[in-house]
């Protein structure tokens, strides 16, 4: 596009309320590139959440987070979870989003080896995904999504790094109003959950996980 005259005023309005979104402070956000054939108009947010720091207040920490804490104050970041928020926008509508919008997210986190047979896990990523939506109140409708466990093993000079079991979720869903404020919040949510930070939406049970590339 090659002036604001030529985007939609609802995708505009849009765009001002992504910017109104109050995020976790644990999650470092920042703008992308968007993709360019999945829809006339979009904006792409990246974010990851990196540790060791200051324990968040709140109630204890879980999973990585609790591991990369523990670590001396000296010692690396480590990675505990990335994540991406892609909104999309046609201002002729589509029949498979069922509506003008779509918002599109991944969400990454690496698990203990011993929990990638858990036949709940998948739905524990996705429970995550409705309950920070619904806590939120982010009105949404057709969502859909998959959760994916990949093992990685290591070889060669990197055999010396234990096999480890990834977490994917690829969602999405559209929202009933272009004011997009409560999704990103609550996706903020859930990617610091997935990363191990309380608080966890009440009832759901946290899978513990270690940082990425260290022992």
């Amino acid at each position: 596009m090659s002036s604001l005259d030529q985007v939609p005023a609802d995708f505009l309005f849009a765009l001002g309320t992504l910017r109104q979104a109050r995020c976790r402070s644990e999650l470092h956000l920042d703008e992308i590139p968007a993709p360019s054939r999945l829809a006339p108009f979009a904006v792409a947010l990246g974010a990851e959440v990196i540790g060791p720091g200051e324990p968040p207040a709140g109630g204890p920490v879980h999973g990585p987070a609790a591991a990369a804490l523990a670590r001396a104050s000296g010692s690396d970041d480590v990675e505990l979870a990335t994540g991406r928020f892609i909104l999309l926008h046609d201002p002729d509508g589509s029949a498979v989003w069922d509506g003008e919008f779509r918002i599109v997210t991944y969400i990454r986190a690496q698990l203990e080896p011993e929990m990638g047979n858990d036949e709940l896990l998948g739905s524990v990523a996705w429970t995550w995904l409705v309950e920070a939506l619904d806590n939120h109140q982010a009105p949404y409708r057709s969502a859909g999504g998959t959760a994916t466990r990949v093992l990685s093993e290591s070889f060669g000079t990197l055999s010396d790094r234990p096999n480890s079991i990834d977490i994917e979720l690829r969602a999405s869903w559209t929202p009933a109003t272009p004011d997009i404020t409560s999704h990103l919040e609550a996706w903020s949510d859930m990617v610091c959950t997935f990363a191990g930070l309380p608080p966890l939406p009440e009832g759901v049970t946290p899978l513990p996980r270690r940082p990425r590339g260290h022992v």
